[in-house]
């Protein structure tokens, strides 16, 4: 459902605006952040004079004539009925339920389209991508690390194109994990159209994902913006093969500048499909090797996130433990404490809770203060 089934009437209105100054040709991420903030809000931006709105950096007549041909709402509210009728979400950036690792890019999407659901869990996600020509090697690589991450209870983000995206996101479904799949095209405008199919497994199993309305085609201008959703909606970057002119070194560049981790997949010097990948490790990129080398290097969450009632996650590498890893780990609390109170919270031995301290800090999830005094790491 669209977030404006809400009863709040403030809210409805305000997603209203909105969504009808987004769909304004030739406003974008950036204008429409500049429009917000000269004017305060989206209906700010929308009834203010022709004045006032070429007043703004980038918007010139054509474009302010436009904006205040969008203040009638026509567009946003036929747009609002099919969303409706097709079963697709629209989130605004302040909407609640925006992930919220997006929200904190540069160019953060002002609306998304969204088939399928995003779960809080989500915001521990990795992005896979690579060369729409992959190799046998590449196939096999992309699956293996998109299933491993997977199995570990991370969410795989990629794009839905041939080649490495296809590989990602059947690697994770094979291993009945969640994967979100961000499209250049609408979320009702399947491309490429073979993956039709697969579109409504992702969906099944997490989200298709689009800055543009539900039934828009896909545009060869529209696949390197939405590279920079694919790696803000993740916590770091695998690329498989790629080109040294490839969109996927466009998404490395937007990870680099959301400060997300990088890392890349060594491959064989004499073909073209790894040029890129031996750039980028050359670049500083982290050499690709095990699914423990990715959730062993992400830092911890922007924000704590519960997977279950008893469960809470800080860092991605605690989806790595046994039963009996998380349970020490979860008794130990932001604060020190010894390992007396480790037996009395867990019930465990001694001997145990010694040695699973042991593998809590080489995965650098806790530190010891003492001999007999633990806390978490940071």
């Amino acid at each position: 459902m669209s977030e404006l089934s809400t009863t709040d009437a403030a809210a409805r209105e305000a997603i209203l605006h909105e969504l009808s100054l987004s769909l304004i040709d030739g406003v974008g991420p950036r204008i429409y952040q500049q429009l917000r903030e000269a004017f305060g809000d989206a209906k700010g931006a929308l009834t203010a004079s022709m004045t006032e709105l070429r007043s703004v950096p980038g918007v010139g007549s054509v474009l302010a004539e436009r904006i205040r041909a969008g203040s009638d709402l026509v567009a946003a509210e036929e747009e609002v009925s099919f969303c409706r009728s097709a079963n697709v979400r629209i989130l605004s950036v302040a909407s609640p339920d925006y992930p919220a690792a997006l929200r904190e890019i540069p160019d953060p999407p002002a609306i998304l389209f969204v088939r399928g659901e995003i779960l809080s869990r989500d915001e521990a996600a990795v992005a896979i991508v690579g060369t729409r020509h992959c190799t046998t090697y590449g196939k096999k690589q992309a699956e293996r690390f998109a299933s491993g991450l997977a199995s570990a209870g991370i969410a795989i983000v990629s794009g839905l194109a041939r080649g490495v995206d296809k590989a990602a996101h059947e690697g994770a479904l094979s291993a009945g994990g969640r994967t979100l799949a961000v499209l250049g095209s609408g979320v009702c405008e399947i491309y490429p159209p073979e993956h039709a199919e697969l579109s409504e497994r992702v969906i099944a199993a997490g989200a298709l994902i689009s800055e543009g309305p539900p039934r828009r085609t896909a545009i060869r201008g529209a696949f390197p913006q939405r590279n920079r959703i694919v790696t803000g909606l993740s916590r770091a970057l695998l690329v498989i093969e790629a080109d040294t002119q490839s969109g996927a070194m466009i998404s490395a560049r937007h990870a680099m500048e959301q400060n997300r981790e990088v890392f890349a997949l060594p491959g064989r010097i004499d073909d073209r499909t790894s040029h890129g990948c031996h750039r980028l490790i050359r670049d500083g990129a982290r050499l690709l090797e095990s699914v423990e080398d990715v959730l062993e290097e992400l830092g911890p969450m922007p924000s704590p996130v519960r997977l279950d009632e008893q469960t809470v996650l800080r860092k991605p590498a605690e989806l790595l433990l046994n039963e009996q890893e998380a349970q020490v780990l979860q008794a130990i609390p932001g604060s020190p404490i010894d390992i007396d109170s480790l037996v009395v919270a867990t019930g465990l031995p001694v001997h145990r809770i010694l040695a699973t301290l042991s593998v809590l800090e080489t995965r650098r999830l806790v530190r010891r203060i003492s001999g007999q005094t633990v806390m978490r790491a940071n």
